[in-house]
């Protein structure tokens, strides 16, 4: 099953305060929703583990994530695949970009994620509602966190 999803968010803070904070684990780690362990990885990515319930389904995803088409403080790519077990598996990406706008920074991303196993079996609406409610989430704790 496959989903797309996109959104801006206006954050008060500069462009390259934004781009340090969305390369930063720690950050990272504070931010995802369910997320238990982000580290960095030899490769310039990260191996983590993110523990999801979605519906009547809970999972650890275990998997790792990777930045790429690195265009500083422009935006890039990142991507990630993890498997949950009997739950099913998760891969997807998202482009980020940064553009400056009133004094700060519009932060706008388009994801495109897909899902197996028991999960793509819980129906399009309950996976759509849930990856924009994790999504809204995470942008809510990102722009916490950027402006301190």
């Amino acid at each position: 099953m496959a989903m797309t999803m996109n959104g801006e968010v206006q954050l008060a803070a500069p462009r390259e305060a934004v781009w340090e904070k969305l390369n930063d684990p720690a950050v990272l780690k504070a931010c995802i929703p369910g997320c238990e362990e982000l580290e960095k990885t030899d490769d310039g990515g990260f191996r983590a583990t993110a523990k999801m319930k979605v519906g009547p389904v809970s999972a650890r995803f275990k998997g790792k994530v990777t930045l790429s088409d690195l265009d500083p403080p422009n935006g890039y790519k990142i991507s990630g695949e993890g498997e949950g077990g009997v739950a099913g598996f998760a891969k997807g990406g998202a482009v980020v970009r940064l553009a400056e706008k009133d004094g700060g920074t519009l932060l706008a991303y388009d994801v495109e994620a897909q899902i197996g196993g028991k999960l793509a079996q819980l129906g399009q609406r309950l996976i759509n509602g849930t990856a924009k409610k994790l999504a809204d989430e995470f942008f809510a704790n990102f722009a916490k966190a950027v402006q301190g």
